[in-house]
């Protein structure tokens, strides 16, 4: 199986390296294309991949096409990308915004992939949602869902909107978890401790909450009151939160970002 990818910002170099390093691809088998310096792939060409800075006829012995461009840049990649593209290929989309009848209507071919990633695939912890147009079968999407897979973890999703949602939570996902442990890191600073000492803290407490989390069938109410004992200073901290409303504030926020993923959608019509 080759696959070429097109553009190597961050989640062109992700899936480079997660399909690599997981060894579920050659580097033999991986075209890139990519308008960035010669240079600068030279000096992170790790795998010694084939770069390519045009767009050319290499891109027809490809099984699958991942287009990994930013949505703007669109139109102007498919005028080109379609000279060399045909029905038999996959294009697996990680463009936010642009929809699978765009895709289909300006790249002239049907097997369609849209998927959303988030920000720790790079570390092989991501979580991405996909959908498919129907002509792809069982097959084909299995082997989709295993080289996305490679990047973290992934979800399949019937129906296309579901990524404008995806979008809002897994997508934008992380940065809500840091600006949440930004306000634990403040306050731990305001107290007294050293900022290396906060994030410490902080970062710690994260990640064994979350292992305790990942280990335990619990839901996260039952770990909330397992964690808070009456008349302790945790039921102080979660009664002020509930007191203000902070719980449908977040879903609020949520919410927004929800909006704007689907308004930039209909931006890139």
């Amino acid at each position: 199986m080759k696959i070429a990818i097109v553009g190597m910002g961050n989640m062109g170099s992700t899936f480079a390296n997660g399909f690599i390093n997981s060894r579920f691809i050659n580097p033999t088998d991986v075209l890139i294309y990519t308008r960035s310096k010669k240079v600068l792939e030279d000096n992170r060409n790790i795998h010694k991949l084939s770069y390519r800075y045009e767009l050319d006829s290499g891109i027809a012995t490809c099984d699958i096409v991942i287009l990994a461009v930013k949505p703007q840049d669109f139109s102007t990649l498919a005028d080109d990308l379609k000279k060399f593209i045909h029905q038999d290929q996959i294009i697996v989309s990680v463009m936010a915004g642009v929809s699978i009848d765009r895709l289909k209507k300006d790249l002239l071919v049907t097997k369609i992939v849209r998927s959303m990633p988030n920000l720790p695939t790079q570390i092989g912890k991501g979580m991405t949602v996909f959908t498919a147009s129907e002509e792809l079968d069982r097959k084909e999407l299995f082997i989709i869902q295993n080289l996305i897979n490679t990047t973290g973890k992934s979800v399949y999703v019937l129906e296309e909107h579901k990524i404008d949602a995806a979008t809002a939570i897994s997508g934008s996902g992380p940065a809500y978890v840091f600006y949440f442990m930004e306000a634990m890191i403040q306050a731990a600073i305001s107290y007294g401790f050293e900022p290396s000492q906060a994030e410490l803290l902080v970062k710690q407490t994260i990640s064994g909450a979350l292992g305790l989390y990942e280990a335990n069938s619990l839901s996260t109410q039952d770990w909330i009151a397992k964690v808070s004992s009456k008349g302790g200073t945790t039921e102080q901290a979660i009664k002020y939160f509930n007191e203000e409303d902070i719980l449908q504030k977040l879903v609020e926020g949520v919410n927004r970002a929800k909006a704007q993923s689907e308004l930039l959608g209909k931006q890139t019509k």
